[in-house]
């Protein structure tokens, strides 16, 4: 699991990740390190902003994900809950971090296409997951987007 404070993953084929990208892969990381570590938002931010490579993300985007999926954690969980199989603490800490940040986009952010969140989501996933976490991942937001995102799925 690369999820230490610092790492820089890269995309598929060894290519950089593109700012927005960079920015989810910090957020995942900071949600990380508020479950496993108990860290508040501004220790999160504070550490994340020293990283080597924060520069590349985009910094508006990492703020506003990661301080409204701590913000609105409960509401996101609840939303989330009818869709997984098991408990929410029984969900890998990784995982929990990556459904948190699809719902928080799929609720809050639409400006961004539902399929572009979820493909995100699944990316990041195979990235800083388990084995099949990316399917797992997959499924949740899959059956979580036609509740928030009905106008947009019924157009297409």
């Amino acid at each position: 699991m690369n999820v230490a404070a610092g790492a820089t993953p890269k995309s598929r084929g060894g290519k950089p990740s593109n700012p927005r990208r960079r920015a989810r892969e910090f957020v995942v990381q900071g949600l990380y390190q508020h479950f496993v570590g108990q860290q508040d938002e501004a220790a999160i931010e504070a550490q994340a902003e020293g990283v080597a490579g924060f520069d590349k993300a985009d910094g508006e985007l990492y703020r506003s994900l990661l301080r409204e999926s701590l913000a609105e954690q409960a509401m996101l969980q609840e939303l989330l809950a009818p869709h997984i199989d098991r408990a929410w603490d029984e969900v890998s800490p990784i995982e929990r971090s990556i459904l948190l940040l699809g719902a928080c986009e799929l609720r809050l952010h639409l400006e961004t296409p539902y399929r572009v969140v979820i493909n995100e989501a699944i990316e990041l996933a195979k990235t800083f997951g388990g084995t099949d976490g990316h399917k797992f991942v997959n499924g949740v937001l899959d059956k979580l987007a036609p509740s928030l995102r009905a106008a947009e799925i019924q157009a297409r």
